[in-house]
């Protein structure tokens, strides 16, 4: 649709797409957030986070020593590069690594590094951007600590007020939960800017700990929430798109093979293998991790900092991280599926998890659970009395190839089956979790110790 397409559509604003770019990422991050279980990125939590600050200095040097030495960068310039392309991308993350059934400590490093990086990669090219000398690097250092310190509270904060608030309070329409969890996760976005915090790791969190509160209408509200994604990502797409002039990318195509070569097989490596080092990550998996530091938008929005900035060869800069992304991205993301069945790491054998969604019965102070039994769920065969649900929960009805019925303690559940369960609101938690622990462990679950989380005790 651009200048140099069918469409002569003329459009040069680096403005207007930095601005888009940026509103588009906390959509995605908010995304990002909410489908991220606690469970899995705890175990892992201080792995991601040396991952995503002192994994991502690493990545920064090592990359802008290759941007310099190899390609003839100025050492500004290669700074930049550095960092714009040492973050992973959430959005590409999110969406590649969902559909590949990996060990979770694998899973919730990359997600947990990818929610985190952006916010200290976003301060260092602003710094590198800026006009006069960098400063010094224990100055900078500070900052971005003190940043991330203010955008974590405020995040958790700003979650954990919206998530007892849609707890404690009945809106008038179940299609309004939706807009309001995305409504707080853009709030604590805003809160985390106006504090002088990273407005982007507060969306993140604060999206986090609404993911994991067991919200209202939840199903409903992450189809939203990823309806939302997918939107805030075409739009970025389109306008990067019509930033970007093809014929002005001929010079740029090697330096970033060059740059993007140095990223992918040294840089990336060495931050992972140096981050993980005191954790004693199996080399497998460090080897995943290497190859998953997946590219995608954000790099490209980020690279728009330095053209709005007025940095001399910033339209070069933007130019080699576009090629950059587009070709390693094609490159990284349809490989990594067969990396981990080579790695042996994709063959894990897990039952699905159960979705159950919500809605509250405010003045029975009661809750419906609507609860599906997916193919591979260990609720097959398990007959309504062996459920042992807590006193006050009970299988009302169930939905079997579109014909409902009221079951008998007898009954046998299938795959594929809709049960309708009434908890009151003491033992709705309890419920839950005794419902998740059949789904992984079968009728015997409790005694096999197998607890709500699909984990052994």
């Amino acid at each position: 649709m651009g200048q140099d397409g069918i469409g002569d559509i003329h459009f040069n604003s680096a403005e207007v797409t930095q601005v888009m770019g940026y509103a588009a990422l906390v959509v995605i991050l908010a995304e990002g957030g909410l489908g991220t279980k606690w469970k899995e990125i705890r175990p892992v939590l201080s792995s991601a986070s040396v991952l995503a600050t002192a994994g991502v200095a690493i990545s920064v040097g090592v990359t802008a020593a290759g941007a310099h030495y190899l390609v003839g960068l100025e050492w500004r310039q290669a700074l930049i590069i550095g960092a714009v392309v040492s973050s992973t991308d959430a959005a590409a993350v999110f969406s590649v690594l969902r559909r590949i059934p990996l060990p979770a400590r694998v899973t919730g490093t990359l997600e947990a590094e990818s929610g985190f990086n952006d916010a200290p990669v976003v301060i260092l090219v602003v710094a590198f951007s800026t006009a006069g000398p960098v400063e010094h690097w224990y100055v900078l250092l500070g900052e971005i600590t003190l940043e991330l310190a203010i955008g974590a509270a405020i995040g958790i904060a700003v979650g954990w007020i919206g998530a007892w608030g849609l707890r404690h309070v009945a809106l008038p329409a179940s299609g309004l939960y939706p807009i309001a969890v995305m409504a707080i996760a853009v709030t604590a976005y805003a809160a985390g800017a106006l504090g002088h915090g990273s407005g982007f790791l507060a969306v993140y969190l604060a999206s986090m700990v609404l993911g994991n509160a067991r919200l209202p209408h939840w199903p409903a509200t992450r189809g939203f929430a990823e309806g939302l994604g997918w939107i805030a990502q075409i739009g970025m797409f389109v306008v990067l798109g019509l930033l970007v002039t093809p014929h002005e990318l001929g010079d740029d195509v090697w330096p970033a093979l060059v740059i993007g070569l140095a990223l992918t097989m040294v840089a990336r490596p060495l931050s992972v293998v140096a981050s993980l080092a005191p954790f004693r990550v199996p080399w497998r998996e460090q080897a995943l991790m290497s190859w998953a530091g997946l590219r995608g938008a954000v790099p490209i929005i980020l690279a728009t900092i330095p053209m709005v900035n007025g940095v001399a060869g910033s339209r070069r800069i933007f130019n080699i991280v576009f090629v950059l992304v587009v070709v390693y991205t094609l490159v990284q993301g349809p490989t990594l599926p067969w990396l981990a069945r080579t790695l042996r790491l994709g063959e894990q054998g897990e039952a699905s998890d159960l979705g159950i969604e919500s809605a509250p019965l405010e003045r029975l102070r009661g809750h419906l659970l609507s609860v599906s039994v997916p193919a591979g769920s260990r609720m097959h065969g398990v007959e309504v009395s062996e459920l042992r649900l807590p006193p006050g929960a009970g299988v009302t009805l169930v939905v079997r190839e579109g014909r409902s019925f009221v079951p008998m303690p007898t009954t046998v559940l299938r795959h594929g089956d809709e049960l309708l369960v009434v908890a009151t609101d003491p033992v709705r938690d309890a419920a839950e979790r005794r419902l998740r622990a059949v789904a992984h462990g079968g009728k015997l679950a409790g005694w096999l110790g197998t607890d709500g989380g699909g984990n052994a005790r």
